[in-house]
């Protein structure tokens, strides 16, 4: 399962997890963004008690996403210990973002 995440509770979701969090930044309008979504929710349900999964919408979030300077979307962030580890910006298949993952557990 993918949880929505605001500007207010980034800190507490993705910052304060002991699991390591996947943070895809998106927007509604993002064609791209709509390709990644549904690996995504994919990979939330493969790795489920082991890796969180989060979104965060740009528009809806401008300051979490100036914070970590999404400047293209979607960009995906993967967070361990209240840091990010690494990141992908854009349209990329499930097997990279299963890659990024494997490396950080």
């Amino acid at each position: 399962m993918v949880k929505e995440v605001s500007d207010h509770s980034f800190q507490e979701v993705v910052l304060g997890s002991e699991l390591p969090v996947l943070v895809d930044f998106w927007a509604p309008w993002c064609g791209p963004c709509q390709m990644v979504s549904p690996a995504v929710e994919k990979l939330s349900n493969d790795y489920a008690g082991k890796v969180n999964f989060c979104k965060v919408n740009v528009d809806e979030a401008p300051e979490t996403a100036g914070i970590y300077g999404i400047m293209s979307i979607p960009t995906l962030m993967l967070f361990k210990g209240g840091h990010n580890l690494n990141e992908i910006v854009g349209a990329v298949p499930e097997s990279s973002i299963r890659a990024m993952i494997h490396k950080a557990l």
